[in-house]
């Protein structure tokens, strides 16, 4: 049997939600193209992502830990398939269109340059007065401008439903500036799902590697909500966590806070009595929420992670010397633009030299910064 678009959109249209968004109903690519014969135009977008350079290079980008520190922590690569994969299982609970959450989880993070939030708050001041820098803007613009693997228009030409949930995409360290795609319209619940599997991702998978690392103990989380609900619901009060107990915990959390969106956010949907797309994104507020209980569990466990974790030591001493390399190869290629590859160089004509540079920078993996920062630093190190 050979299943068409056609098929695969009928299938959408019969068992989807009144408020997802249809692939056959998209507002459209913004260069005209024939669509597939055998895909939905969100299942295209989605392997269009896959398939860049930018998407490959976030194996090698720090989530919380840089790559060298060791190969068990996540990459922003791991973060985003992590993200990817809650978010297809709060769509299908929800019943709107997975295929449409998986593109938009995939390109979420295209943007983060190397460094993780310490290399995108660098990039952020040495470009205050060249446009700016964040990774919501630089995810769209490499979808958008940046990929070339298309002769007839640049970037992906991905539908419009995707660059809208990029755009749109918040988060406790993400703010959404939407405004060439109705800001005064939210996401459609696709990209709200997408935000709140980002959340719930990073909070679970920071945790399980604080404690792997051993810069946070069990000890240390004495006290904190959500922490003593997993160890009582698991069954469990170690004194340390061997790897075993850890997974068990970490998957325990995962499943209560699915399961406590999946039913928040059904019962704000059906007190809501939306029945379309546009009555959602037309909504006051945004209908994809965890209780207020688990938002409070949530709320503690984020601030012992902020306090205890992103400003360990041993973190914010690598935020120090990221962002002394990334400073001082943007300031290298300032002052002396003839020391950046050609190909980059040539894009300088385009873009202008500092968000050439700004672009260049962004794409970078840890290791090619460090790698960079040396040739050009360590007179040691061939060129």
């Amino acid at each position: 049997m050979f299943v068409t678009r056609e098929n695969l959109e009928e299938r959408e249209a019969n068992s989807l939600a009144p408020f997802a968004c249809l692939s056959r109903n998209s507002k459209g690519r913004q260069y005209e193209e024939e669509e597939p014969e055998y895909r939905t135009a969100f299942q295209r977008d989605r392997d269009r992502i896959l398939h860049t350079t930018a998407f490959r290079r976030l194996e090698y980008k720090t989530q919380v830990f840089i790559n060298y520190e060791g190969d068990y922590y996540r990459t922003r690569l791991t973060h985003t398939l992590e993200a990817a994969q809650i978010g297809r299982t709060l769509a299908r609970a929800l019943g709107v269109n997975e295929d449409l959450v998986e593109a938009i989880s995939l390109a979420h993070d295209l943007g983060h340059s190397a460094f993780g939030h310490s290399g995108e708050s660098t990039l952020a001041k040495l470009m205050r007065d060249h446009g700016g820098f964040d990774h919501n803007k630089q995810s769209l613009r490499i979808v958008t401008v940046l990929e070339r693997r298309y002769p007839d228009f640049p970037g992906l030409n991905l539908s419009w439903e995707v660059r809208e949930g990029i755009v749109k995409h918040e988060s406790e360290y993400d703010a959404a500036d939407a405004r060439e795609y109705n800001p005064e319209l939210r996401g459609h619940l696709e990209a709200q799902i997408v935000n709140m599997a980002d959340e719930l991702a990073y909070t679970a998978h920071d945790l399980d590697d604080g404690l792997r690392s051993g810069m946070i103990t069990p000890g240390d989380l004495d006290g904190v909500t959500l922490w003593e609900i997993l160890l009582e619901s698991v069954g469990i009060r170690p004194a340390a966590l061997d790897d075993l107990a850890r997974h068990r915990l970490i998957r325990r959390m995962i499943g209560l806070e699915v399961s406590d969106l999946i039913q928040t956010t059904h019962q704000r949907l059906r007190d809501s009595h939306i029945q379309s797309v546009e009555e959602l994104q037309s909504l006051s507020y945004n209908v994809m929420a965890f209780s207020e209980d688990m938002y409070r569990r949530n709320r503690q466990m984020k601030d012992f992670l902020y306090a205890n974790l992103y400003r360990h030591y041993r973190v914010e001493r690598m935020a120090v010397k990221a962002g002394l390399i990334i400073t001082e190869l943007f300031n290298a290629y300032q002052s002396k633009p003839e020391i950046l590859p050609a190909h980059v160089r040539e894009q300088t004509e385009i873009f202008g030299l500092e968000r050439t540079i700004c672009d260049y920078i962004a794409g970078m993996t840890d290791r090619f910064a460090i790698e960079e920062h040396l040739k050009l630093f360590d007179p040691r190190v061939r060129t």
